[in-house]
């Protein structure tokens, strides 16, 4: 039997200046963004250059995956992987 995934995808290499809309603007093309967050430093509000995105099926994430892992956003390539169950909770942009 083959391991479900999952619909949420761990993005790491992040643009700092990179916004929790952007970053779900960036994934819209691929299916329904349930959930777009960018991790940020509690005491400064600084990203800390990851982030997640939630997807409404795993099929749609699998999609995403594959096209924006590697990609260049703002100068920067990001890496995209699907996120483990137990990724900690941090304070996020709205």
């Amino acid at each position: 039997m083959a391991k479900r995934l999952g619909s949420r995808l761990f993005i790491n290499k992040l643009s700092y200046f990179t916004t929790r809309h952007e970053l779900k603007t960036l994934f819209s093309q691929f299916g329904v963004v349930k959930d777009a967050k960018v991790i940020r430093d509690p005491k400064t509000l600084r990203s800390k250059g990851f982030g997640f995105v939630t997807f409404e099926t795993e099929s749609e994430a699998q999609k995403a995956m594959k096209a924006m892992n590697g990609r260049f956003v703002r100068a920067r390539m990001m890496f995209v992987e699907f996120a483990n169950d137990r990724s900690p909770e941090i304070d996020s942009d709205s």
